[in-house]
């Protein structure tokens, strides 16, 4: 089955972090974290440790192109055309689906599909936090109130 490469985070490793990690051990490909793409919640699956399992997909871009693949992880691993992974039925639900929602956001604009990331203040002086949510226009950045 072809899958999406993944994997667990390490305590206090960002999402984006845990996504650029796992596909560069898995592929050997070099990438930047770009946006959340869609979460997947699932309760009582075998490998989640007896915890409810968050699975969380990334669109990453790309800095290097080789494949120099995990033995270990993976048989085999190469780079498809979005229309290729689509029509295959050698594949999860999961990573069909984000197939397809990778070919609406290329061809209509990653705006529609992404949910970027942007740090902000927490309550507790000198730290911070990332919200991940829809981008929003520049006069609802600034806005004071109910113009």
């Amino acid at each position: 089955m072809w899958k999406l490469p993944g994997g667990l985070s390490e305590p206090g490793e960002d999402i984006g972090d845990t996504a650029v990690r796992e596909v560069f051990e898995e592929t050997g490909i070099k990438s930047e974290f770009r946006s959340l793409l869609s979460i997947r919640q699932q309760h009582t699956n075998p490998g989640a440790f007896g915890k409810s399992d968050m699975y969380i997909i990334c669109r990453l871009k790309p800095h290097s192109f080789t494949i120099d693949f995990c033995q270990h992880e993976c048989l085999r691993c190469e780079w498809m055309d979005l229309n290729d992974l689509i029509r295959t039925e050698n594949t999860t639900p999961i990573t069909s689906r984000v197939a397809r929602l990778l070919l609406y956001g290329y061809r209509e604009g990653f705006d529609k599909i992404d949910l970027t990331m942007e740090e902000l203040p927490a309550v507790y002086t000198g730290l911070f936090y990332k919200l991940y949510h829809k981008e929003l226009p520049e006069n609802y950045k600034i806005m004071t109130g109910m113009d």
